[in-house]
């Protein structure tokens, strides 16, 4: 049961209010789907690790693909002036590229310091393998980047869904085309409130405004994290080759 996406019969996705990375057909088994327990599962392996954070070819990113190279999990985090912090991890799986075509840079890097480019015949053969890859990937790709954007800062219900929408941002610096018809971006935004008291009237507008621009800044930088953290992947559903295995690292 559910919306037909391959050409054989079981290859259904079943119509559910969740959000799930699209990663089938890249391997594995089409009624290997996530439920409750997996969820559960997933939270009591993230609270036993502590502080560290897998990263790339990990849980929900372990199929994920970004243009024709191998997407994974990413996260980012900065401090704010005021002592709060605006953390997000992204799970990068888009229609779109993270890679600048014409120098190898990633977009998510753009603004973040100084680049170190690869170089020409390093990029020139890196395009020619990225090409390589696209093409074996035949029909358009089905995606969804998910992200995760979480503050200390006490935001009221409206405050967060302004954060949810503003992060959307980094999605469109770091990955380009974004936002298509093949793409189901979403972005989810919590606040603990433990920086602060909700009851002395919350953040003023500049406070605010600070936490807003840093949930877009940290999305565009924990894409770019996720793509160089993943890893090469060759399997059934196509071969994937990895940013750090087509740049260096």
């Amino acid at each position: 049961r559910g919306v037909r996406v391959g050409p054989e019969p079981h290859q259904v996705v079943p119509v559910v209010p969740a959000a799930c990375v699209f990663d089938l057909g890249r391997g594995g088994d089409w009624r290997a789907r996530p439920d409750a327990s997996v969820g559960r599962a997933a939270a009591e392996a993230a609270g036993a690790a502590g502080t560290e954070v897998a990263l790339g070819n990990v849980g929900a990113g372990t199929g994920a693909v970004v243009g024709a190279v191998k997407g994974g999990v990413g996260t980012a985090s900065v401090r704010l002036a005021s002592g709060a912090t605006v953390a997000a991890l992204v799970v990068v799986n888009a229609v779109g590229s993270a890679i600048d075509p014409h120098n190898g840079a990633l977009y998510g890097e753009y603004g973040d310091g100084p680049l170190q480019l690869p170089g020409a015949e390093a990029h020139l053969r890196a395009q020619e393998l990225i090409a390589r890859s696209r093409e074996r990937m035949g029909l358009p790709p089905l995606n969804t980047t998910l992200a995760v954007v979480a503050t200390d800062a006490p935001l009221s219900r409206p405050q967060a869904q302004k954060l949810a929408g503003t992060s959307h941002d980094g999605l469109a610096r770091a990955l380009r085309p974004v936002h298509l018809m093949h793409d189901g971006d979403s972005v989810f935004a919590l606040a603990t409130g433990a920086h602060g008291d909700p009851s002395d009237g919350g953040l003023d507008s500049v406070e605010l405004n600070h936490v807003l621009a840093a949930g877009a800044d940290v999305v565009a930088r924990a894409i770019a994290r996720g793509v160089r953290a993943a890893e090469s992947t060759d399997g059934p559903g196509g071969t994937f080759p990895s940013y750090c295995d087509l740049y260096g690292s």
